[in-house]
């Protein structure tokens, strides 16, 4: 998966609560178990104003102009603020890739549920976790103009706002070592190749008829 180390990225504010898994992805769209082509059908229900189906040009689509990622201001958008329990709902993994394949980097919102938290770090989609008066303010300074853009550290675990604010969050050790170096769970195995050709050699030797 792509590292994350820095990110100076636009803004889209998504000014709902309670944010579940079908609202992110609608259940008609899961037909596939690959990670890409989920991007055009984020928010589906919310974006377009016709009911969408597998295998439609989206391209042809009436948009819902008030919805904010149809919006000019916010095209090209690669971090999102949320709020309160983003994610809640049924735990299918195609919600954070809908979200990666859209174009989002990092997720911020006071809250997340348990598993599309724990979903977004296997791709590399950063969540993170700011107090709701901090979220209060993020949302009022990007929607009072366009161009709102954040900076995210993860080395150093800060958010940083244009007035210069500087928001620290917190990640274990462990994901952000595998987000710091693009690791998915495969990557972490092949980290110790060589350790596992030693053991299955060995084992070819102790146990031959096992690999007749």
């Amino acid at each position: 998966m792509k590292a994350f180390q820095t990110l100076d990225g636009l803004v889209c504010p998504l000014d709902r609560a309670n944010v579940d898994t079908d609202a992110i992805i609608p259940k008609q769209f899961l037909k596939s178990i690959k990670r890409a082509g989920f991007g055009p059908n984020l928010f589906d229900e919310w974006r377009y104003l016709d009911h969408g189906e597998p295998g439609m040009d989206n391209s042809t689509r009436p948009l819902n102009t008030e919805f904010v990622l149809n919006q000019p201001r916010y095209q090209g958008a690669q971090i999102l603020l949320c709020r309160e329990n983003f994610g809640c709902g049924s735990s299918r993994e195609h919600a954070p890739w809908a979200l990666e394949d859209y174009g989002f980097r990092a997720v911020l919102a006071p809250s997340f549920a348990d598993i599309f938290f724990n979903n977004c770090f296997k791709i590399g989609l950063l969540p993170i976790v700011l107090p709701a008066e901090v979220m209060d303010r993020l949302f009022a300074q990007c929607e009072a103009g366009a161009g709102y853009r954040l900076t995210i550290d993860l080395a150093a675990q800060v958010v940083v706002a244009p007035d210069g604010q500087r928001y620290g969050f917190e990640i274990t050790a462990h994901r952000k070592h595998c987000l710091l170096n693009g690791l998915d769970e495969i990557g972490l195995t092949l980290e110790h190749a060589d350790e596992i050709r030693a053991y299955e050699a060995t084992r070819r030797q102790q146990q031959p008829w096992l690999f007749a």
